[in-house]
Parts: C-alpha cells; structure tokens; sequence
C-alpha cells in the first residue's frame, strides 16, 4: 500500500540511519555506553523490544491487510474479465446486427488485441441425477465459438477458454456452476433457455478464469457453453433472440490494457456511429480495478487508523523507558557530566540505545505484521462470505507486497527513532549537582520571557485559525485547532495562577471540547477520512489522563481512610499509590497507554451493540412489510409470473405483489465525492403502490412517507436514494440531503436528466440486485412514468416485492417459488433473514477489529510490565531500607501488586468511562447513526470481559517483579547499586 510514500520514508530512513552512523563513528564514548547497556540488561531489553517490535507489527498488518483487499478485488478482473477491457451489449434485431458488424473492424486497431463476438441469455439449470433436484437459477448461458476464443486477447495470452465446441448436446460448465449444481463432466444436467427445458451432457469443466469466468457485471457468473447454433435454435422456438455481446480486448496484459481504456472506448462509439445510442458500451476492466484500489485503500486506512492508537502506546512505552532510564542514572549522568561530557554526546549514547532496541525489533516485527495480517485476511474471508448476495461477495486472498513491508518498517523505526531522540534530548536537561547527589529537581521556574512571547503569539494564531475551522466544520482542525490554541497559552496562564490550577483547567477544557465538538458541530464526521477519529480519540486520551494525574490525591480522598490505616494492609496500600503520585509523567504515559486501547475498545464494542439493538427497527424499515424480493428473466416471465403469483397455486399464501421496472443507469454523486458517473440499478415505482417503506430525511414540504411516494409518482423529477449511494468505504456520512439534485443517464441512449432527491431512505435493502451484481451498483427509485420516459423499452419488469400472508415461513415460500419458477431464473431473497444476516456479518467485523487493536493492548500491558520491572532495579535500595526495617517480603510484594492493580484499575475505567460517552455523543448527534432506532445500550457483559481480561493480565505481568522484588535482600540491596 502507499506506493507514493516508499520513496520519502526510505529516504528519510536513510537519512536518520546515516546520522546513527555518524553519531556511532564519531562519538566512541557514547557508542560504547550506549551498547554495553543493552548487553547488560538483556531482560529489560526484550522487554522494549517487545514492545517497539508490536508497534512495527501493528502498522505491518494494517499494511497487508490493504494489500490482501486490494489483491482479492483485483483478482476479479482475472476470474470474470481475463483479456476482456470493453463489453458492448447491442440490442436484438437488424440494428443489433449491424453494431456487430461495426465493431468486427476494430480488429484492425493497433490499440486492440482482439474482438470476440458471442450470443448470451440469462437461463436456469437443474440436477436430477440424484433423486434430489439440485436447482441454481443465476446462469448465463453462452453461445460461443471456442476457436475464437482461444485467440482472443494478446498473443500468448491466456484468455481462459479454448480446445474444441461441444458438440451437439452437450455443454461446458465452468467451476461455479458445477459446484452449485454439485455436477461434474458425463453428467447430465437440465438447462432452461426461454423457458423451456432441455437436457444436455457436460462435456467438461472448466477453470473460472477469463472468458470462462465472465459475465455481464456479476462478480460470480455461473457460466454454460452451448454448441454452436444451440442458443440461437432455442431463441427462435420460443419467438425470442439472444443478446449480441462483443468483447475488446485492449492492446497489453490482464491490467496493462487499462490504460487504453479511454482512447478504445472513443474509438468503439466511432466505430458504431449512429448506433452507439442503441448499444451499451461498459468498461467493466476499469472499473474492477478502479474498485480494487479504493477498496483496498479503505479498508487498509480503517485497519490502519485502529492500529493508530497501538501506535501511539508504542511510542508512548519507548519514550517510558528512556524516562527511567534517565531516572535510574541519573547519578552516573551527573557524572560523566561533571568530568567533561557534552550534553550532545548524552544524547547521542540514548539515541544509539534505543535506535539499537529499535532495530533489533524491526524484522521480527515485519515477521509478526505479515502473521497478524493473515490472520485478519482468514477471518475476513469468512465475514465477506457473509455479506454475499448468492455468493457473489469478494473472495478473499492473502497478499503482501514489498512496498507495504518495506512502508511499515520505516514508519516503525521512524516513529521509534522520533520518540527516542525527543526523549533523550529532554531528559539529557538536569542540574549537574543536583543529579551527582540523588536529590529530587527543584520546582519549575516561571517560564522565560521568550517562551512566553513566543508561545502567547502561537496560541491566538491557533485560536484565530480555530474559529473559520468551526465555522465550516473542517474535521481535523475543528478538534486540532481549539486545542494547541489551549495548550500554547499553557505559559502565559502560569504567570497568574499555580501549575496544578492551570493545567487542570487547560486539561479539562481541551477535554470537555473533544467530547462535545460532535455536538456543537456534527458534520464534522461527514469525511471518508479516518484521521479525525485518531484525533478525537488521543484528544480525548491524553486530556483526559493529564487531568486525572493533577488531581490524584483529590481522587483518592474517598479511600483516605484505607491508607492511613494502622496495618501491614494498609502499609502496603501507601507504598502502591506512593510512586505513581510522586512520579506522574511515566504514571501518565501509561495511563495513556491503558486509557487510549481501552476507549477504543468500548467503542466499538458499544458500536457493535447500537447495530444490534437496531436490527429489529432495520427489519421493519428494510421490508415495510415485504417478505421477498424475487428478480427473475423478464424475457421469459413477461407478465406471466406477476399473473401467476396472483392468482396461482401460492395465492392463498401472499396477500400482496408489487412489481417493479428495472434498468441499469448511471448517475452523478450528488456528494460531490467523485466525478466519475456511478453505475445504477434504477427502480419504477408502480404510481401508489408503495407508501410504507419510510425515510430518514424528506423534503421540504412533503410532510409524511406518503407524501414522499406520492410525490415520485406525480412528478417525474423526483427521485429517492438510500444512505449509502456512491459509498466506496469508510465511516457513513450525511454526504447529500433532499432537494440536492443528481444527473441520471440511460447508458445505451445518452440521454440524461437531472433529477431531484425527495427523500434519503432509512434502509433500501430491498430495491438493491439480488442476483449477485457488483457491490457498487447504487439504486436509484423513480415512479413509473418518469422511468419509462428516460429509459424507455430498456425500462422492462425483472423484479417484484411480495408480502406473505400471515403465519407463512418467507424462507420456506422463498425455496418454493424459485423452485416453481426456475424456468424464469426467479431468484427469491427472504428481506429480513437477509438484513438480519448482514447484521451478524458487519458484528463479526467489529469482532475482527477488536481482534485487532489487541495487540495494542498487549503494548499497553507490555508497559506496564516494563515499568514495574524497572521499578523493581530503580528502588532496590529503598526495598533494601525498607526490609531492613522490619518490612516483611509479603508486604513488598503486595505493594507491588496493588500499584500494577492501581494504575490498570484507574486506565480501565477512564478509558470505559470516555468510550461510553464518546460513543453516545456520537450515537444522538453523528449521521452515521441515524436511522437506528434500536436505543442506546450499554454492553455491560462485554466491557466487564474486557476489564476484566485487562485486569487479570495486567497483575499477570507484575506478578514476576513484585516476586524479584520481595526475594531482594536488605544487606546487598542497601550496599551496592546494582
């Protein structure tokens, strides 16, 4: 992923790496410092490259994550596309004929590779070699000549069908449609071809790749080649003719041919002349790999932007370290000071430590990222394959490329090198004197008139470039802006009042504006970007802890009286709370740590919980009532089948039929979001058939649902879309709003219309394909008469809704019409086991997610760990002192678990606290929840699990140094250091 950053992150790797080299050449002294430390303290130092190496893990796996997406979309162009770049569908009769013979003189182009001509028809089939009837309703049926198929595309190439006809009687099936049949080569199979049945052998099966694989916008296309003459015999029996489909295969491979895409398709409407306006010309190529990259993008950027916050406690766990470490030398630092050694060298001897754990942690963290990115591709493809519509969801394949692991080691490194440098460079900064005799640094003094000034003129340009940033809800400097404003009056605040006043109220205002920033200005989560919600999250984190650390001993005042009870208990209690109040920043950096992970967590947990809660409400708005979709061949049912539901052997058990008219469209994005026309699936309305089905937003006016339906059917300008028209990704939004207006366009004829939106649909579930077209087809629903005016005879009844009488099973109704039907290819999807399943899907995905941002847990719990262990070498003198007093080891080690307990405790329920309340903030102001009407519910279960685990691990990590803790003794610890 992210091709356009390799170049920048190697060569500022480069860079960083060359001035390691120049500080390790240049400054013996501190190289050797810097390397015996790691040699010496090998426990600590697995421990930090452990931690370092989750962090390059975590940007690793949201890499290959994208990477994986990106393959599996793009793996669609070679399983249903192969050579194929456009596809021109030509109406039947004379005109359609002579379009074929227009487009037979593009063979001569030097940009095409090869023009293929076939004859194609939607048909049913069936098994009954069994006993067993073995039905699938979505194939294509094939009329193709295999020789020219064979050379078809760049030479050498392999377009996916080949070898001789099937004869007479006989047919090839590719892997799809074998495997739904459960057939395999010699077997008979039934085949229905405008509606009549005729029986055939299989010839053989064969591989779905290229031709053999492809379709008309599917992404599973059930495919069957007859013999030659067999498709055009049965059309002219039933009085029908197949369709004309040409294929352009462009100059280039399987994807290089893309980039002809345009100049082809220019020279295709040239070639048909007058009749390009009767022929559908699409480039299915493009838009398969256009899809794969934004697909991949989205999901490795959502991936990418969970892992943000495992990212940040990674750095957040280096920069701990380094604060201890410099604690914890601080007398040899005063030293090595005091006989000469330049402040600079101190740094560089940090920073080659820590670059050196850094290093050290890359390539196991490469190895770990590349596992965790599989992981998540296996899980993922099971989600997917619960989001299908009849099976046709993206199949998942593991990728990884290069450039993302060569991306994710740089960025790791870099972020480990930037957080150690600043560190060192900060903790380099002490008192001579005051380091060599151990004593603690004297208060802060005012800050100096040049920080002042500098910081005061800082803090009211953030301020002034606050305000136009609310104003128009810019999403990053809406949050961003208020609070550097807040932060860089930090020292002017402290010339009229105490530190601990001012930073409470510093802290307590940037908290209290990331919380209520969705209130005062909700379309700020109306961006496909991920990066505001990093923002708000380490905002709201970091705000958060900063406050809590200030005001620790007024937050502990309630268990005053526990701490200062007279006992070995209540001994062990103060020595816990002790250091954490007495050394806040490294109590606060994995305060940040517990608190960011678990925000995060709760958050989507809570957001999982929402969906549920709403699945019921999601059922009633998606069906109105409806029990079934049903999409079926209308050259085979015409009105027929509508007739026949009405009046037929199921009429007794459905009380309602309502038809609709179906074409394939393209629109403009009424969001703006793009200005490539997006493929529609256009739906007609019949006038009054329809007022149930409601709608989150109406226009101006229109008072009611009805109002809203009644509108489409009186005027023809109205149209209605759902939430999610042109979304390719990313958090939902309120993107468009009735009244806006969208421009629809008939493909074959070029004639457009503007139309304008009178309402946004709260579910559209049922005017979406239910045969396994594109998950980018968007629909768009129209009255009847406004339909047929733009599309005309293109605009044919292939779908209907249905509504089933009381007491009757839809599932069981759904198997029993296409069974009766499958002559007309009817495809029945029960609505509410459909959205019902889809709800299970999308909480399966939270699941993943969650899955995910563990492993930044597993940093934050790593810290805590790494911090108790240096805690454990850091008082080993005052453990000595302490035993030597009469303390017994029972009480040390108690101490120790208690503080692991106190800071874990008080992470868990900050960071549980903001993600509740985060969550419902953006649950009654946030678009991306409107609709769902399921209530706001508290997963109590599943976030006591989750403290709960967090907890149980977290004493887990301590238990081996609160042990080596109590097992010091009190003579060696009291006279030696080490």
């Amino acid at each position: 992923m992210y091709p356009n950053l390799l170049v920048p992150l190697l060569v500022a790797l480069a860079l960083a790496l060359c001035a390691l080299a120049v500080v390790a050449v240049r400054q013996p002294v501190s190289r050797r410092l810097a390397f015996r430390q790691v040699a010496r303290r090998r426990t600590e130092a697995a421990l930090v490259i452990g931690g370092s190496m989750l962090g390059t893990a975590i940007i690793i796996g949201a890499l290959v994550v994208g990477d994986t997406l990106h393959f599996s979309v793009r793996q669609e162009a070679y399983r249903t596309l192969g050579p194929v770049d456009e596809r021109i569908i030509t109406p039947p009769g004379p005109d359609g004929r002579a379009a074929v013979g227009r487009l037979a003189e593009l063979a001569g182009n030097p940009d095409v590779d090869g023009v293929l001509t076939a004859r194609a028809t939607q048909a049913s089939a069936v098994n009954r070699a069994d006993g067993r009837p073995v039905a699938e309703p979505r194939v294509l049926a094939w009329q193709m000549d295999f020789a020219e198929a064979s050379r078809f595309g760049r030479a050498g190439g392999d377009p996916g069908l080949g070898g001789p006809n099937p004869k007479a009687g006989q047919v090839v099936i590719n892997e799809p449609l074998a495997q739904s049949l459960r057939v395999g080569a010699g077997a008979p199979i039934t085949l229905y071809l405008f509606g009549t049945a005729q029986t055939y052998r299989v010839d053989r099966v064969v591989p779905e790749q290229g031709l053999a694989g492809v379709g008309l916008g599917g992404r599973l296309n059930r495919d069957v080649f007859l013999a030659p003459g067999t498709l055009d015999a049965a059309a002219r029996a039933a009085g029908a003719e197949p369709r004309d489909v040409t294929f352009v295969s462009n100059r280039g491979g399987v994807e290089g041919g893309d980039a002809l895409t345009g100049k082809v398709t220019t020279d295709i409407r040239e070639a048909l002349g007058p009749l390009s306006a009767q022929a559908a010309i699409d480039t299915p190529k493009h838009t398969v790999l256009r899809d794969a990259k934004q697909a991949g993008d989205s999901l490795g950027a959502l991936f990418l932007m969970i892992g943000s916050f495992s990212i940040i406690a990674g750095a957040l766990l280096l920069v701990n370290i380094f604060v201890m470490l410099g604690e914890e030398r601080k007398s040899q630092m005063g030293m090595v000071r005091a006989v000469g050694m330049k402040r600079s060298r101190l740094v560089g001897s940090f920073t080659l430590e820590g670059a050196a754990y850094a290093l050290l942690s890359a390539l196991p963290g490469v190895a770990v990222g590349v596992a965790v990115g599989w992981g998540v591709a296996v899980v993922a493809a099971e989600i997917f394959r619960g989001w299908s519509v009849g099976g046709s969801s993206i199949r998942i394949a593991f990728a990884v490329t290069p450039t993302s692991l060569l991306n994710g080691m740089a960025m790791g490194l870099l972020i480990a090198f930037a957080a150690i440098l600043g560190t060192s460079t900060r903790i380099s900064r002490f008192n001579i004197i005051a380091a060599i005799r151990d004593v603690p640094p004297s208060p802060g003094r005012r800050p100096r008139r040049r920080l002042l000034v500098l910081s005061s003129v800082l803090s009211v340009l953030f301020a002034l470039a606050a305000v136009p940033a609310v104003a128009r809800s810019q999403p990053d400097a809406t949050y961003l802006m208020p609070a550097l404003a807040l932060a860089f009056a930090t020292p002017a605040l402290l010339r009229v009042m105490s530190r601990h006043a001012a930073v409470s109220l510093i802290a307590g205002t940037v908290l209290v504006w990331t919380l209520l920033a969705p209130v005062i200005r909700p379309q700020i989560f109306d961006t496909p970007s991920m990066s505001v919600y990093v923002i708000q999250g380490s905002l709201a984190a970091f705000s958060a802890v900063v406050l809590v650390s200030d005001n620790q001993r007024t937050l502990l005042r309630p268990v005053r009286r526990l701490l200062e009870r007279p006992s070995e208990s209540g001994l062990a209690a103060r020595l816990a709370v002790a250091y954490p109040l007495a050394k806040r920043f490294r109590t606060g950096a994995t305060l940040v740590m517990y608190t960011l992970i678990v925000f995060v967590l709760v958050l989507l947990t809570e957001i999982s919980g929402v969906l549920g809660a709403s699945v019921d409400s999601a059922v009633a708005d998606a069906t109105a009532g409806y029990s079934l979709r049903l999409d079926y061949n209308p050259q085979v049912a015409r009105d027929r089948l509508v007739t026949e539901l009405r009046g037929g052997p199921t009429a007794d058990r459905i009380s309602a039929v309502t038809p609709l008219l179906n074409a394939t469209g393209r629109a403009t994005d009424p969001g703006q979001r793009t200005s490539q026309p997006l493929d529609t699936a256009v739906v007609g309305v019949p006038d009054g058939a329809i007022t149930g089905i409601t709608f989150r937003e109406r226009l101006t006016g229109l008072e009611d649902d009805a109002a809203v339906w009644h509108a489409l059917a009186s005027d023809t300008r109205y149209v209605v879309l759902d939430g999610f028209f042109g979304s390719t990704g990313g958090p939902a939004g309120d993107y468009y709003d009735p009244g806006d207006t969208v421009t629809l366009t008939d493909p074959r004829s070029g004639r457009s219309e503007q139309k304008t939106i009178a309402g946004v649909l709260s579910n559209g579930m049922v005017f979406y394909p239910g045969t396994g077209a594109s998950s980018t087809v968007y629909p768009v629903v129209m009255g009847e008469t406004g339909m047929r005016e733009l599309f005309g005879v293109q605009a044919q009844n292939a779908s209907a809704l249905v509504r089933t009488g009381p007491g009757v099973s839809p599932d069981a109704m759904a198997t029993e019409l296409q069974g009766e039907h499958l002559s007309s290819s009817l495809v029945a999807t029960p609505v509410a086991s459909d959205v019902r399943h889809q709800s299970d899907s999308s909480t399966a995905f939270f699941r993943l997610m969650q899955g995910f941002l563990a492993l930044g847990l597993g940093v934050g719990i790593t810290g805590l760990g790494v911090v108790m262990v240096r805690a454990v070498r850091e008082r080993r003198r005052t453990i000595g002192i302490l035993r030597a007093l009469g303390f017994r080891a029972r009480t040390v080690q108690r101490s120790f678990l208690w503080e692991s307990a106190f800071i874990a405790a008080e992470g868990i329920a900050l960071g549980s606290l903001l993600g509740v309340l985060t969550t419902w903030l953006m649950y009654s102001n946030s678009a991306a929840f409107e609709g769902l009407e399921g209530g706001f519910p508290i997963e109590w279960t599943s976030i006591g699990v989750l403290a709960a685990a967090t907890f149980a691990a977290s004493l887990l990590v301590t238990l081996g140094p609160a042990r080596r803790a109590a097992a010091i003794r009190p003579a060696l610890a009291v006279r030696i250091t080490e």
